[in-house]
C-alpha cells in the first residue's frame, strides 16, 4: 500500500438538493443557510490546526467552491482539481430518490450500493482511479474540498482498502476527515 501525505477532508455544506433528496453529481444547487453554517464550522475547526505547508485543493463545483470560499475565505487561493468533482451521475442527475425508486423497485435506494449500478454514469471505480491519480500528486499535506462519493472512495484508495467497502467511511456535512498513516479521524 503507498503511503499518502496526511489529507484534511471536508465535504461541501449541505445544498438544496441534499436536502430534496436529489442526486446531482454534475450538476449543481446552491448551499442551504445550513449548508454555509456547516462551512463556517469546518473553518472553526480548521483554525485550531496548524496548516503551515499545506496546499489546499476544490473540486471545481459550484458548491465545493462556494463552501471552500468560507473555509478558507474569499480572498486566499485554492486549487480547482478535476479529480476531486462527484461521481457522474448519469440519467440519474437532477432526479429524486423518489423519481428513480418509481421506475427501479428492485433497486435498494436507502445505502451508497446505488452508486454501483448508475446508468450512463461512473462507478466507484472510475472516481478510485482518478483519486488514486490525485494522491500520487500529493508532493506534501493537503486540505480538501470534495463530495460525499468521491471522499469516501479517497479514503478507501489512501487506507488501501476494497472499494465495497466505501460506505463504510462518514463524510458528513460541516466535518473535517483526518486521513493520515495512523487512520481515519473526524475532527469536529
Amino acid at each position: 500500500m503507498a503511503q499518502f501525505p496526511t489529507i484534511l477532508g471536508l465535504r461541501h455544506g449541505e445544498t438544496e438538493w441534499n436536502r430534496e433528496g436529489r442526486f446531482q453529481g454534475g450538476f449543481d444547487s446552491s448551499l442551504t443557510p445550513l449548508g454555509r453554517r456547516q462551512a463556517g464550522d469546518q473553518r472553526a475547526i480548521l483554525q485550531q490546526l496548524d496548516l503551515s505547508g499545506y496546499q489546499w485543493f476544490c473540486s471545481p463545483q459550484p458548491r465545493a467552491v462556494a463552501t471552500a470560499q468560507i473555509v478558507k475565505g474569499r480572498s486566499s487561493e485554492f486549487y480547482l482539481e478535476p479529480s476531486l468533482r462527484e461521481i457522474a451521475m448519469g440519467d440519474w442527475a437532477g432526479r429524486s430518490r423518489a423519481e428513480i425508486a418509481a421506475v427501479n423497485r428492485d433497486l435498494d435506494l436507502a445505502g451508497l450500493a446505488v452508486y454501483w449500478h448508475l446508468p450512463g454514469g461512473e462507478t466507484p471505480g472510475d472516481v478510485a482511479k482518478r483519486v488514486e491519480a490525485f494522491l500520487e500528486r500529493l508532493s506534501g499535506p493537503a486540505v480538501i474540498v470534495t463530495h460525499g462519493v468521491t471522499l469516501r472512495l479517497l479514503a478507501c484508495v489512501y487506507f488501501g482498502r476494497d472499494l465495497v467497502e466505501f460506505g463504510t467511511f462518514p463524510a458528513d456535512h460541516g466535518v473535517v476527515y483526518r486521513l493520515d498513516p495512523s487512520g481515519f479521524q473526524e475532527l469536529t
